[in-house]
């Protein structure tokens, strides 16, 4: 009875501060969130929402500015060698909140920790990302001291690649590469790092105040012995869980929430009401959503999606202009890539690398008559007239993605007679489960860009990809992945870039994946706050240089 009571005063507590009680107050900052933290571990954390929280709290050797562009963090100044594969960070004077000086060391204990646990993330050190010399053999159970990092005394990282990396320093602002404190990391419980404010360790400009796993209410408060301190406005400020769009407006028009997010109708509302849309925003966002299709003939349908023609007829028979005109409403693009619009300008004419949506126009698009072609061809492969298909999706990231897979599930039935989607709501925590542990058949999904580089998006169809599987494998297109980033390719831009192109044609001729739209949002903010930055690639909100009027 004790342990229900205690649980009932925490939810009254929580509730108390979701409906604006003393730490709502008009002069803190208050933040929607549109789904709970999955962990503050960088080991594994997986999702913008957690990458974003950690970053109020952390920093990494460097960090991007509001043109997306890597600047000094924790080292204040890097040298690269002539063959572009080794990088020496000379580390500034910063300090952790318990007052111990950052070191080089830390990023050496975080680093090879990352690698030896070989969570999802771990997959950006190895050779189609980071390309650190030895990772790979880490993430496969190596000996963590072969990693090739080092610190040569307290204030210098030196770090050796396999091959150059152009897009190295920006990796470098990323959750997955921040350093831990490993002294403070060794004295805690086995397991409970990052899961208090007591179990975790700030050397960024804001430090946890309050926060417990699954919470919906999480308080931050500005670091004093941060070393950016100066450019740090605010004392503190709080992130509310809400997922429902009605709810953030509603919340944002009572002042219990000032930086809101909202979809679907409610843009329409607040574009035709003159005091609300004074407040509204439209942010580019480099997320790409999309179909993931499970081809592992032993899972319980994959089997039939196993056959390409399958793949191809549910990705044409989708209509993506009537997903974002009807039900999303934010500014997001129908998209026809495995790149996101918007993202990844060529170096020399800056034209984004997904600029032609025509390119692969006759395996992708809005066109029944091609998408039952497929089905037929499908039907006759496979010898079969009908295909029950299970979809699984987060419900707890919104209103809109349930609309949005009611309305794929209603395409789909009605342009290709015989095929049947089973909609599968589910936890986010869950469905991440799930999509790591093989156990759908088709995911509602999508992937944002960690850097600005399509091979974010490229590496995920290797072989060897990272968190959601779609169990296929493909030795051309992973001999192209190889050859831009550690083979022939690595240092040859323009030829890198027709590589990646091919590798893109590949996926897209298969329909390893069905691209839907790239994301965009609908903020609401107060008038009274500015100095928030948003980016496209890595962390998309950043709360260093906010300020309440």
């Amino acid at each position: 009875m004790k342990k229900i009571f205690a649980l009932m005063m925490l939810a009254l507590a929580m509730l108390t501060t979701a409906c604006g009680g003393d730490d709502s107050s008009d002069d803190q900052l208050k933040v929607m969130l549109g789904s709970n933290v999955v962990s503050l571990d960088t080991a594994q954390a997986t999702d913008l929402v957690s990458f974003e929280v950690i970053a109020d709290c952390i920093d990494g050797l460097t960090q991007l500015d509001s043109e997306g562009r890597a600047v000094p963090a924790i080292a204040e100044s890097f040298d690269v060698s002539s063959d572009g594969k080794i990088y020496t960070f000379h580390l500034r004077d910063a300090k952790w909140a318990n007052g111990d000086d950052v070191t080089a060391d830390d990023f050496v204990f975080a680093w090879r920790r990352h690698c030896q646990k070989a969570e999802e993330y771990s997959y950006m050190f190895g050779s189609t990302v980071a390309c650190i010399k030895n990772a790979d053999a880490v993430i496969k159970g190596g000996d963590p001291s072969t990693l090739g990092v080092k610190a040569t005394d307290p204030k210098t990282l030196v770090v050796e690649l396999d091959a150059p990396v152009s897009f190295f320093p920006s990796l470098m602002a990323f959750p997955t590469f921040y350093p831990i404190n490993q002294k403070f990391y060794d004295a805690l419980a086995e397991g409970t790092y990052g899961t208090s404010p007591d179990a975790y360790l700030s050397n960024g400009a804001f430090t946890l105040k309050t926060y417990m796993p699954g919470a919906a209410n999480i308080q931050l408060e500005k670091n004093p012995s941060y070393w950016d301190a100066a450019r740090v406005k605010l004392d503190g400020f709080s992130y509310q869980v809400v997922s429902s769009s009605d709810n953030a407006l509603t919340a944002f028009k009572n002042k219990t929430l000032n930086v809101v997010e909202i979809r679907g109708n409610q843009v329409e509302n607040v574009k035709n009401d003159p005091d609300l849309v004074k407040s509204l925003k439209i942010i580019p966002s480099g997320q790409l959503q999309y179909l993931s299709f499970n081809q592992d003939p032993k899972n319980h349908h994959a089997g039939a999606l196993a056959n390409a023609n399958l793949r191809l007829a549910i990705s044409n028979a989708i209509d993506r202009n009537s997903l974002v005109d009807n039900f999303i409403m934010n500014g997001s693009k129908a998209t026809y890539t495995a790149i996101p619009l918007n993202f990844a300008p060529h170096a020399e004419t800056g034209i984004y690398f997904a600029d032609n949506q025509e390119r692969y126009a006759d395996w992708i698009g809005f066109d029944v008559d091609r998408a039952k072609k497929f089905l037929d061809a499908a039907k006759s492969e496979l010898g079969k007239d009908t295909f029950e298909l299970n979809m699984i999706y987060a419900n707890d990231g919104g209103d809109t993605v349930i609309k949005v897979a009611q309305a794929i599930k209603s395409q789909v039935e009605e342009n290709l007679p015989g095929v049947e989607i089973n909609l599968q709501p589910m936890p986010k925590a869950e469905y991440l489960t799930n999509v790591t542990s093989n156990s759908y058949d088709v995911a509602l999904t999508n992937w944002s860009p960690d850097y600005n580089d399509p091979m974010t998006f490229l590496t995920l169809w290797t072989t060897d990809g990272c968190e959601i599987s779609e169990h296929w494998s493909n030795a051309a297109y992973d001999k192209l992945i190889a050859d831009c980033t550690t083979g022939e390719l690595a240092a040859d831009y323009d030829g890198r870039w027709g590589a990646m192109y091919d590798a893109e044609k590949i996926l897209l001729e298969q329909a390893v994946i069905a691209p839907l739209y790239t994301n965009a949002r609908a903020m609401l903010i107060s008038d009274n706050v500015n100095g928030i930055d948003f980016q496209a690639t890595g962390i998309e909100r950043v709360f260093k240089s906010a300020a309440l009027k």
